[in-house]
């Protein structure tokens, strides 16, 4: 138990921890997301591009037992004390961060049973409607989120043929965003 707890088993999970956590940030950091897509490249519309990472992330291992169970529960924790990191290097205080985080779980929680929703579904134009209700509430119309609502259409279809063995031994592909 000890060796288990402080040993080479635990230096291993937090390895497969750190690099399941990079792959899912750098596949929500793509540039065309920005650059093409418009979504905001600001602290709020990079926690929505996270958000829905983590959210394709976590609906891939839902109803998995064993250890993509716990891999899916590590990583939600890891998504949450990034945010709450995040917002202490924007400056927000030891006061205002529960308050903050609150909000942000409820957001996180809200988007995940809208998308959840629409791809359960296969329904493409909720899933754009939800995208932009979240990740553009100011445009008004936003053309670009159908092209949104197809990426996460690919991503769940690639990640659902993922295997599980692989995902929790610190492997799991995204797919590249393209302007099209």
């Amino acid at each position: 138990m000890f060796q288990r707890l402080f040993g080479r088993e635990r230096q291993a999970n937090r390895a497969i921890t750190e690099a399941l956590y990079a792959q899912i940030v750098a596949a929500a950091r793509q540039t065309v997301f920005y650059s093409d897509w418009n979504v905001p490249d600001t602290p709020l519309g990079r926690f929505e591009m996270l958000s829905l990472h983590m959210f394709l992330f976590q609906h891939r291992l839902r109803g998995e037992g064993g250890a993509a169970a716990e891999v899916a529960q590590v990583l939600i924790d890891e998504f949450f004390m990034d945010v709450e990191h995040s917002l202490r290097e924007l400056g927000i205080g030891d006061v205002g961060v529960p308050k903050r985080m609150k909000k942000l779980a409820k957001m996180f929680y809200g988007r995940t049973e809208a998308y959840d929703d629409a791809l359960e579904r296969d329904d493409r134009d909720a899933l754009a409607a939800a995208l932009a209700r979240n990740v553009r509430p100011d445009a008004g119309v936003w053309p670009e989120a159908s092209q949104l609502a197809a990426y996460v259409g690919d991503a769940n279809t690639g990640l659902a043929a993922q295997q599980s063995e692989s995902i929790v031994s610190g492997t799991v592909t995204f797919p590249i965003a393209k302007v099209g």
